[in-house]
Parts: C-alpha cells; sequence; structure tokens
C-alpha cells in the first residue's frame, strides 16, 4: 500500500512547486520516496514470479521509477518538479521500447496498466504486422471475460489514424486496431484504492492480467 503522507506530499508539492519549499520539507519528500521504493521492490518481486523476463532483468528499483526533477530545457511551464510518481517494470529497463507493467501515483489521478504508449515507428510497424498476422490470438487475448472486466476500457492507445495503414488491407478484421499508435491498458485507482490494505493484491491482479498483452507485443516488436 502506499502510505496516505506520501499523496499529501505530492499534493502540497503541486501547491508549493519551488526548490525553497523542497528544501523545507526535504524530510517529507525522503519518506514519500522511501515509501515508493519500498513499493516497487515489493512488485518487482511479486511480477517475477509471474513474468520471467522481469525476473531475469534484476531491475533496480531506483531505476524503475521517474525522477522528480522536470526537463526544463524546452519547457513553457517551469516549474521545477513533478507532482508524480511513475513506476514502470520494464525486462529491458525504463526507457526501453519494450512493453511494460506501469503504476502511476497522482492524488486523484492513480492508475495502473500495462502495455506500450506511443512506439517508434519501427516498433510500432511490427505490432501492426503482428496484429494482423495473428489476429484470432489477439482477439482470445482481448476478448478475454477476466481481461474485459478488469479493463472495462479495452486497449488504449496514444493516437488513431483516419484510415488504415497503406500496407495492411482496409477490409482487415484487424483495421480498427492496425489505426491505433499505441496498445497498453489503462484502469484508474481512487486515492482511498491506492492506501488501503489490499492494494498490492489489486495492482499485481492488474498485471497478472495483462501479462498476455505484454508477451504479445513483446513478442511482436522483437521479431526480425
Amino acid at each position: 500500500m502506499i502510505n496516505k503522507s506520501t499523496l499529501k506530499f505530492l499534493k502540497d508539492l503541486k501547491v508549493n512547486n519551488s526548490k525553497e519549499w523542497l528544501d523545507d520539507n526535504k524530510k517529507s519528500y525522503e519518506n514519500s520516496k522511501n515509501d515508493i521504493l519500498t513499493l516497487t521492490s515489493e512488485l518487482i518481486t511479486s511480477v517475477s514470479d509471474l513474468d520471467k523476463t522481469i525476473s531475469n532483468a534484476y531491475l533496480d528499483p531506483k531505476k524503475c521509477i521517474t525522477r522528480l526533477n522536470r526537463d526544463l530545457r524546452f519547457a513553457k511551464d517551469k516549474t521545477p518538479y513533478k507532482t508524480d510518481y511513475y513506476i514502470v517494470l520494464n525486462k529491458n529497463g525504463k526507457n526501453s521500447p519494450a512493453a511494460f507493467y506501469y503504476l502511476h501515483i497522482e492524488p486523484d489521478n492513480c492508475f495502473v496498466g500495462g502495455g506500450v504508449y506511443n512506439p517508434l515507428p519501427d516498433q510500432l510497424k511490427k505490432i501492426r504486422q503482428e496484429i494482423d498476422y495473428a489476429f484470432d490470438e489477439w482477439i482470445t487475448i482481448i476478448k478475454d471475460k477476466t481481461f474485459m472486466k478488469t479493463f472495462p476500457s479495452g486497449i488504449n492507445n496514444s493516437g488513431v489514424l483516419t484510415r488504415t495503414p497503406k500496407e495492411f488491407d482496409e477490409k482487415s478484421p484487424a483495421s480498427e486496431f492496425l489505426k491505433m499508435k499505441g496498445f497498453y491498458t489503462m484502469e484508474k485507482l481512487t486515492d482511498k484504492e491506492i492506501t488501503s490494505a489490499d492494494t498490492f493484491d489489486k495492482i499485481n491482479f492488474y498485471f497478472k492480467t495483462t501479462k498476455a498483452l505484454v508477451d504479445f507485443l513483446n513478442r511482436a516488436i522483437e521479431n526480425d
């Protein structure tokens, strides 16, 4: 579970987003970071039992969470800090193009899931080819009763083309998915849920349910 004090720190940081405030509240920051690192370490252990690619990756919890500092080089918004924590369990590291499991922690905006958000053109092409080639398998995954109940919003995307890519048949039964630019699950968790005693088991169930999608996407990405 996430401590309520971690959400309070993030709420306070959003209102007081400055180096001076963070310096004055360093202890709260350190406590929140340790809270997130503890959860990340526990999730790595549990997902390793589920997914051997995660087990074999020997992930470092510190490298599975995003940094608090924002990159301000090209940003119009000059507030120095992010006001959320983002945990990414990716077999090749959080910046890899491989499909992954994730947990986003932000007051009133927590969510969990897995997949790929914005794949590079080469990876996107491979995923579309695999969906088109193995459409029956794809449908079996996303129409599974447990999957649909756990992720009622289905497959989310980071954008959709107006037409089917030219290398595919417009009448393909996979056309709806071939237009997508990303493929991931995402379900909201309330602040009450994220701080409840059964949060850990709930997150693990989300990861377990999305594993078939992660496996499918990684197979596609790794195809030569």
